[in-house]
């Protein structure tokens, strides 16, 4: 399986748009991140991990030029606003593209792009099947592909990380439950939100993220859905074990 970080930031991005911090005027490219995403390629299957508002230009930096499916975590918009750029896959696909969500987020994008779901449809809208994912404690199919969905909660939202084979990814989280916590452990790999260090209201620290990582102990770990208030990649990352990397955008990791 190779894991690409197609989006490493939080809602607003870094830089942020009118800020003036040594964050957002950094020239290290590694602080330059689009809002949050993954890209999998696994078993001959591509697939990503929700479509947030960057996803045209995401999908144009990685070369992506197939993909089979998505999945998505939760409903903000953040995580979905990028849905309508998929028409290039089914154009070059001529096929629909396959989708996995909670009946609720499902629920939200037809509401948020009821011209995709209408009856009569516009020419050219994007082309969806649509899967909903009905148990938060049973794998399901994804194209062949058992997935675990892995239960997390956004302040009081629940969302969904997914566990494909030996990674575990979670983003959009300030609570893991028990169970969780098991259904994560022994991953080969863990991709887990870490903001900024001051607590927030719906997002892991970055303290409360590593705290849950050294009780897991994977082999390797990374933090995603980082805010300008985080501080510089290099040396955020220096204070952090060698186990642990702050993603950034483009990153590709073999799994």
């Amino acid at each position: 399986m190779k894991l690409t970080f197609l989006g490493t930031g939080t809602s607003s991005g870094v830089p942020m748009i009118g800020c003036t911090c040594p964050v957002c005027r950094s020239l290290d490219y590694r602080d330059h991140r689009l809002r949050v995403s993954v890209h999998l390629a696994v078993e001959g299957r591509s697939l990503v991990i929700d479509t947030g508002p960057d996803f045209r230009q995401q999908m144009l930096r990685a070369h992506i030029s197939h993909l089979d499916g998505i999945l998505f975590t939760h409903e903000h918009k953040d995580h979905t606003a990028g849905l309508d750029d998929v028409r290039p896959f089914n154009f070059r696909q001529q096929q629909e593209l396959p989708i996995f969500a909670e009946p609720r987020v499902l629920e939200q994008l037809k509401r948020e792009y009821a011209y995709v779901f209408a009856e009569h449809k516009y020419p050219g809208v994007p082309q969806l099947s649509v899967h909903p994912i009905l148990d938060d404690q049973q794998t399901f199919d994804v194209l062949g592909l058992a997935v675990q969905p892995l239960r997390a909660l956004h302040h009081k939202l629940p969302v969904l990380g997914f566990r494909l084979g030996g990674l575990a990814y979670i983003t959009d989280a300030n609570h893991l439950s028990d169970s969780t916590l098991a259904q994560m452990r022994g991953a080969d790999t863990i991709v887990l939100n870490a903001l900024r260090h001051e607590p927030h209201v719906s997002h892991f620290t970055l303290s409360e993220a590593v705290a849950i990582l050294e009780e897991l102990q994977p082999r390797r770990a990374y933090l995603t859905h980082i805010s300008h208030q985080l501080g510089r990649h290099r040396e955020v990352e220096a204070q952090l074990p060698p186990w642990v990397r702050l993603a950034h955008d483009g990153l590709a990791v073999d799994i």
